[in-house]
């Protein structure tokens, strides 16, 4: 433990001048998404509140640079990523206010699915398996997916602490290229889209063009399963409060842990990756079974996983070289 303290707080003699990857990497989506909603000022519900978001996640990460350069250790440097890490759930919702003032797309998406499979596997997957064992397993699956990113990011800050900030760098580029393609996609998934539409409707095949609908209108259906499951809670209690109809396609929940799981194997900890190895496979299931996507979108969010990895590493050795 002694000798823990020490390297955790061990002044870095040669400290980084600059912005971390992680930072980089949040500025160009932040200023990306300035631009847009500078440009689409007008249309926007709130776009005060944006603006004013974002200055204060610049201050924040001003503050902690600040910190860092005060007293430069791996404390600080986990600090100022675990900040930006943190910062992901104010950036999700927003998504939902910029993707609003474009038409919906599920009919598309469910009529793709219907095409691929000749149902609503997000419409029958519960519905055959509603025993308590398999809910409270699939829910627990689902809550699970921040606790697999924090595994994989310290794992690598503690143990593989060289290669800490790529790790960190490849998750959050990851997750900043799924937003970017949530704000030009508005797929709401089947949570909302089967609640705006009627669950009977569906089960016949028809998807209507809801249009605007979502624009207005953020109703979605319970979640399967068992209601008096603790998962089951915990699930409903995240999407009741801050869960928005966007997001959908791909599943960035398989895609990023995809990316987590493929990080895991680089690390070389075979016990690592066979330890997550159960959570990840449930974890891809589950978000259909709780109907938060459609399978095409949990397919998607695999194979666009392994691309990011493998294309944000390549840029991540090309930064270092």
């Amino acid at each position: 433990m002694k000798h823990f303290l020490i390297n955790l707080f061990k002044i870095d003699r040669q400290p980084r001048k600059g912005l971390l990857p992680v930072e980089w990497v949040m500025g160009g989506y932040l200023l990306l998404t300035l631009l847009i909603v500078l440009f689409a000022y007008t249309k926007i519900a709130n776009p005060e509140s944006m603006i004013t978001g974002r200055m204060r996640i610049v201050a924040i990460t001003v503050a902690l640079w600040i910190v860092y350069r005060l007293v430069p250790c791996r404390f600080t440097v986990m600090l100022r990523v675990l900040a930006q890490m943190l910062l992901l759930g104010w950036w999700y919702p927003d998504t939902y206010e910029i993707n609003r003032l474009l038409p919906n797309l599920d009919h598309v998406f469910a009529t793709w699915e219907q095409g691929l499979f000749g149902f609503q596997p997000a419409l029958v997957f519960a519905a055959n398996y509603p025993q308590r064992w398999v809910s409270e397993l699939m829910d627990m699956a689902y809550s699970a997916y921040f606790p697999l990113i924090a595994t994989v990011a310290f794992f690598y800050f503690f143990r593989r602490y060289k290669e800490f900030q790529r790790c960190a760098f490849v998750i959050m580029a990851s997750f900043f290229v799924y937003y970017v393609v949530f704000i030009l996609l508005p797929v709401a998934g089947p949570m909302f889209y089967y609640k705006a539409v009627g669950t009977g409707e569906i089960a016949r095949g028809i998807f209507p063009d809801v249009g605007y609908y979502f624009n207005s209108h953020r109703d979605m259906l319970p979640s399967p399963g068992w209601k008096d499951g603790f998962f089951y809670q915990m699930v409903a209690d995240v999407h009741a409060a801050g869960e928005r109809p966007t997001a959908a396609f791909p599943s960035s929940h398989v895609g990023i842990s995809t990316v987590c799981m493929l990080l895991a194997w680089h690390s070389g900890n075979r016990r690592l990756f066979y330890l997550l190895l159960p959570f990840y496979v449930l974890l891809c299931l589950s978000t259909v079974y709780i109907q938060a996507h459609y399978a095409i979108d949990a397919l998607a969010g695999l194979v666009t996983g392994a691309l990011l990895y493998g294309s944000l590493m390549a840029v991540s050795r090309k930064m270092r070289s």
